[in-house]
């Protein structure tokens, strides 16, 4: 027994020593397994990347470059290229084996590549071609270029510099010839230095002058020349100038200065995402490469602006101009697409002095208007008040969009001189009555012109409002004068005695007293009614002439009333004229039956 344990205790030592052995094996193995496939991982990996297949071989070499396995052949080459370059550089010698083989694969992929955009390029010459159908065709293949630049920056180049010289020639082509057929289709009669606020109706009457203007007027008015602003119309579909001529169609310099300016700024939106997207390029990059190609379009678009500009005196078409620009600057920067910022800046910058030296005309041509020269008057709203009063309410309702300060300066210039010349005109009249019905239906006509268009806050209108005020209220006491002088300057009088404690003084006034109370009892109603004809006749706007009524016959009664009061005092309260007297309601309710109704 006790030698059956010691063989088994021997056995069992034994067999422990063989499972360690067998231990030692397996790790061992294992080891060698791991570093074999690693080994065999990285060998796989290198032969994956150097070795070239036959069917990239034959899909480079003969495939047309538009098929979707040339794309995905030439992604794995431009893969390949790029592993042999990582290896050569770390030295592994197997790379000189494939070398020369994808070297030869990449000038075929090169040529053919090549090929295909300078064919794409050349289509846009091509008379009438619609050039967005090539330029989304080579977005489709823009990894073509994404190569080339990769690994043959030369030809690269060169296809860039192509691209640039056809589409800088057709964009400026096509721009010149649209701007010079647009011109063709603008009103043939246009402003000129005679078409200034201040130049008389007959200065250009002489027996060999050209025709008027069809309406001298649209210089000052704005009428429906405003909608090219509107949101409908700044966006519309561009003129197309060969249908207009043919329908016999004109438009205003605003109109074709929207059309020109829209095409160039969807254009050049669509151009710069071109140019970023297809030319891997951006920010002043970007900026750099669209210069190049509308550059001298924009260039061309600067000059005929200036050859414009330089010979224009229509100062709302200047101010719509600049109104477009602001707008579309704003949908550029809502699409985020910077390109022609610096453009935008000096057409705002050849606008903006052009139109504040028009206003300086319009205010000299009013500051050296003689009233002397202007021939017969009449107390009805002058022609240059009128113009005055469209065109700043065309301006102001303008600027109410985009509110810019320097414009309300020089409108504040124009107001002060239209101001001092609707009071160096009124001054030609000889009675102070017809002087203030000239003044009150020119003011009437102007705040009328300005409320229609413009904000009720504006300063011109509440400038005005304040004059009109003013010499209402100065007309209707000169209104009341003849007939009621008297009374009015009695109550007027007493009220200073009774002010200064003096009512004594009154006691010797009873007859006087008692002749201005009769006399208003018989006559008030026959002037009253001799008042109301001379306002209806004197003021052109019917609501102004009820309103001065109206304002004229509460003056009197309040002069009534004050009369009433100052009889009323100890000195005269036993007068027996008192009785003559009429009851204040009595004389609202009859003086109710002279107001205006309309």
């Amino acid at each position: 027994m006790e030698q059956m344990l010691g063989s088994f205790q021997s056995d069992l030592s034994s067999i422990s020593s063989e499972i360690r052995t067998l231990q030692e094996q397996s790790v061992a193995m294992n080891l060698r397994l791991r570093n074999r496939r690693l080994v065999r991982l990285q060998l796989g990996q290198l032969l994956e990347e150097l070795v070239v297949p036959g069917a990239m071989i034959s899909t480079i070499l003969e495939a047309p470059v538009t098929e979707p396995e040339f794309l995905e052949q030439l992604q794995e080459l431009n893969g390949k290229i790029n592993s042999v370059k990582e290896q050569a550089f770390r030295e592994t010698v197997a790379c000189a084996d494939v070398q020369h083989v994808l070297e030869k694969l990449k000038i075929k992929a090169v040529t053919k590549i090549r090929e295909f955009i300078l064919q794409k390029i050349y289509s846009f010459r091509k008379p009438m071609t619609n050039y967005q159908i090539p330029q989304n065709t080579l977005l489709k293949y823009r990894f073509f270029y994404q190569f080339l630049l990769g690994n043959e920056r030369t030809v690269a180049q060169e296809l860039r510099e192509q691209y640039v010289d056809t589409m800088s020639k057709i964009y400026l082509s096509y721009f010149k010839s649209y701007t010079s057929r647009l011109m063709k289709i603008q009103y043939e009669e246009v402003a000129d230095k005679d078409d200034l606020m201040g130049v008389e109706d007959t200065a250009k009457k002489g027996f060999f002058s050209k025709p008027q203007l069809r309406c001298r007027n649209t210089v000052f008015t704005l009428g429906n020349r405003g909608s090219v602003i509107g949101a409908a119309e700044l966006e519309a579909p561009v003129l197309v100038p060969h249908a207009a001529q043919r329908s016999d169609t004109r438009y205003p310099f605003e109109s074709l200065f929207r059309s020109q300016h829209y095409a160039l700024l969807d254009n050049s939106c669509r151009e710069f995402l071109f140019l970023s997207d297809f030319f891997l390029v951006t920010g002043p990059s970007a900026q750099e490469l669209f210069n190049s190609v509308m550059g001298k379009t924009l260039a061309m678009f600067l000059k005929h602006m200036d050859t414009y500009v330089s010979a224009c005196y229509d100062a709302i078409a200047v101010f719509l101009c600049i109104h477009i620009v602001l707008r579309f600057r704003n949908i550029m920067a809502k699409r985020n697409v910077p390109a022609v910022e610096r453009y935008w800046d000096t057409l705002l910058e050849l606008l903006w002095p052009r139109f504040e030296l028009i206003l300086e005309l319009h205010i000299q041509s009013i500051q050296s208007t003689d009233p002397q020269r202007l021939g017969y008057l009449d107390t009805r709203p002058h022609y240059i008040t009128r113009r005055y009063a469209e065109f700043s309410s065309a301006i102001v309702s303008i600027n109410q969009t985009f509110p810019n300060e320097k414009t309300n300066a020089l409108l504040g210039q124009l107001q002060v001189e239209v101001e001092n010349f609707v009071l160096r005109v009124a001054a030609e009249f000889s009675s102070r009555k017809e002087q203030l019905i000239f003044l009150i239906n020119n003011y009437d006509m102007m705040l009328g012109v300005l409320m229609e268009r413009a904000v009720e806050e504006s300063k011109e209108v509440e400038g005005f409002q304040q004059l009109l005020s003013a010499r209402t209220q100065e007309f209707i006491e000169e209104l009341l004068s003849p007939p009621f002088g008297g009374m009015i300057a009695f109550v007027k009088e007493a009220e200073a005695l009774l002010e200064k404690g003096q009512l004594e003084q009154l006691r010797g006034e009873e007859a006087r007293v008692t002749q201005l109370a009769r006399g208003f009892s018989s006559t008030w109603k026959s002037a009253v009614e001799a008042l109301s004809q001379d306002v209806m006749r004197s003021f052109s706007n019917f609501k102004n002439g009820t309103g001065i009524i109206q304002g004229a016959l509460t003056q009197l009664i309040q002069y009534y009333h004050r009369f009433h009061k100052v009889l009323a005092q100890p000195p005269l309260r036993s007068l027996p004229a008192r009785a003559e007297l009429i009851n204040i309601h009595h004389l609202m309710v009859e003086l109710k039956k002279h107001k205006p109704n309309f």
